[in-house]
């Protein structure tokens, strides 16, 4: 099927239109990316122009909803990239066990499995009593899911692997219950989450923090937009307090590196000053 053209204009327009309508800024995201993925909706519903693609959008809430979901990029698992969750459970978790309360932020949580695989963590190093998740995103429909806390269960194999190659223990089934075609994780783990909206390009700074992961989301937004953001994190983040990454990502390029030091080779940061 050919994709239909859309031009670089055109998506300049629809972005202003979010930013005007609902103050969703999209304007710093990687226009190369964000240009596929509306091509892919618009060409997806079928829609016959792109005028009626852009008063769809502005005027029809449910499907505005759903134009978010699909821009937003939700791609997750629990305990992806093992090696990363290890080095949290041998080196970071420990570290910040000695304080007397751990706040973490989770930003750009999506569906929450990442959220799940911390509290998990926290449970099995005995400091979930002492700990809470903050865990946002733009996106209000994930979110929902993610306080949920209900996975399919045909997935439960992989992070079972997952969680073991991270350094689990235990029984992964020991956390949830099956129900149907899902897999329902404990309250007790849901307890010491929060989940929120949080617009990384607009919204400020709202606590202080010993750990902030934000994991494969600076991939998406350009070099002038993963500065600010960078910059957020830094407000955000203690003295001595860690910041987490994805796989693709570093602060290397960024005004704030010379306040932090790598950890191992671990895509992991540590405030030294």
């Amino acid at each position: 099927m050919e994709l239909p053209l859309i031009s670089d204009e055109q998506v300049e327009i629809l972005l202003s239109d979010l930013l005007e309508h609902y103050g969703y800024d999209f304007t710093g995201y990687s226009k190369a990316s964000l240009k596929r993925r509306v091509i892919r909706l618009y060409s997806l519903d079928k829609i016959p122009g792109f005028a009626e693609f852009r008063y769809k959008i502005i005027n029809d809430n449910v499907y505005f909803k759903r134009f978010v979901e699909q821009i937003t990029v939700n791609v997750t698992e629990m305990f992806r990239d093992p090696v990363f969750f290890k080095t949290l459970r041998d080196i970071v978790l420990p570290r910040l066990g000695t304080y007397p309360f751990i706040r973490i932020w989770l930003a750009g949580c999506s569906t929450g499995e990442e959220a799940y695989s911390i509290a998990i963590l926290l449970k099995e190093l005995n400091l979930l009593h002492k700990s809470l998740i903050y865990a946002t995103d733009l996106n209000p429909s994930v979110l929902e899911k993610a306080g949920q806390g209900m996975f399919q269960l045909s997935y439960m194999k992989q992070y079972s692997e997952n969680y073991i190659l991270s350094g689990g223990k235990n029984d992964f089934s020991s956390y949830y219950t099956a129900k149907y075609s899902l897999a329902k994780f404990d309250d007790e783990l849901r307890s010491k989450m929060i989940f929120s909206t949080h617009n990384l390009v607009s919204d400020h700074s709202f606590n202080e923090f010993q750990l902030i992961l934000c994991r494969n989301v600076l991939i998406y937004f350009d070099r002038d937009l993963q500065h600010k953001v960078l910059e957020l994190f830094d407000d955000s983040l203690e003295d001595l307090g860690y910041l987490a990454l994805g796989t693709k990502e570093t602060i290397d390029f960024s005004r704030i590196s010379r306040k932090y030091k790598r950890l191992q080779s671990e895509k992991i940061w540590r405030k030294t000053n």
